[in-house]
This record gives C-alpha cells, structure tokens and sequence, in this order.
C-alpha cells in the first residue's frame, strides 16, 4: 500500500489524486491528511521540507514533488500514459510546469494574507510580482488553448488543477478574461469524474 501525505485543499495533491485515479491506482493508495505547519507532524520525516503531497512507497521510501510523483504513479501504471514517451513528452512537461508555477504564484498570494494578517504587514510589490505570474501564465494558457484532448495528460491535469485552485481561493475571478479557458475546464470536468470528486471543501 502506498500513502500519500497531502491536505484537502491542495491542488498538488488533487493533482496527484486526480493522476492516480485517471491510472486505476487510487485503490493501492492510503491518504492521510498532513499538517504542514505542525512541527510533530510526521510529514517532516518523510520530506525534510516540510512540503505536501509526499507519497511513501512499501519500502518506506519518500518520492516528492507532486510533478515526480505522477511521474512514479505513471511508471507504476506502465509508462508513457500521462507523460508521453520521446519528444512528444517535451510540450506535456512545460504545460505541466507551467500550471505548477501558477499554483505556486497563488499559494504565495494566499499565505501573504495568511501569515500576515495586519495589511499594513504586506508587501505590494510581492503581491504585484505573484499577481503577474498568474496573470501571465492565464494568458498563455488562453492564448494556446483548444478543445479538450483526450485521454488526458499530466499537464492537463495540472492545468486543471490551478484553475480549480483560482475558482477556490480567489472566487473564480480569472474566468471573466479566460473563456476559452472556462469552456476547457468545463470539458475537463465532464471528462474527468475525479476532478469533481477531489474538488477541496468550502473554506
């Protein structure tokens, strides 16, 4: 049995849930919720930066970040099913990158209000330079986007994912500019019932 150290609200782990379920594996796999800013939480031993999702495989071994992890659920799988083999792999990896940067700009956003609750506290200029990177990225997704591709691939996984972060945490603010993105995510939805299933409880 594998276990995966993730939160309900993380669009890493749903990322990865979302991987393992589209490959069959979500039957070989035991979640349990990790608190990342617990100094007792055992998440801490299984990956020294205290990050989530970590997926402990039988022999104990820790695989992180999420992107090697769908790779190793991938491998599991057989390979080449979310990831494809050759040079075909080069575009999924750099949409798939692309997307986790987004997810990592926002999560920035959200923690500068989090952890630094006096507004006079926060940075513009940060918030301004994380702004920018979503905006960029949602820009670029839209410019490149077309009609749902299936069987779907990581990088439309970690796509989804960071628009499904946005509509959470940011009351879906980026639709009114992206429809072709919104029309995307909506196939995306219809064609992936794990999608609906990890969706994170109401904050």
């Amino acid at each position: 049995m594998l276990t995966l150290r993730s939160a309900p609200a993380s669009p890493f782990g749903r990322k990865v849930k979302i991987a393992a379920s589209e490959l069959g594996l979500m039957s070989r796999i035991r979640i349990v919720v990790a608190n990342t800013l617990d100094p007792e939480d055992a998440l801490r031993s299984d990956n020294p930066l205290g990050k989530i999702p970590v997926l402990v495989i039988e022999d104990g071994t820790s695989i992180y970040d999420s992107r090697i992890i769908v790779d190793y659920l991938d491998m599991l799988a057989g390979g080449g099913r979310l990831t494809p083999p050759g040079l075909l792999q080069f575009p999924v990896k750099v949409r798939h990158a692309l997307a986790d940067g987004l997810m990592d700009a926002a999560l920035l956003l959200v923690y500068e209000k989090r952890f630094r609750a006096d507004e006079q506290q926060r940075s513009q200029s940060w918030t301004d330079h994380q702004m920018g990177k979503v905006a960029r990225s949602l820009a670029a997704l839209e410019a490149a986007c077309g009609p749902l591709q299936l069987p779907v691939n990581a990088g439309d996984i970690a796509v989804a994912c960071a628009l499904g972060y946005l509509d959470f945490r940011f009351e879906g603010a980026w639709r009114a500019n992206h429809p072709k993105l919104v029309s995307w995510l909506d196939q995306f939805a219809a064609a992936v019932p794990s999608f609906d299933l990890t969706r994170p409880p109401p904050a």
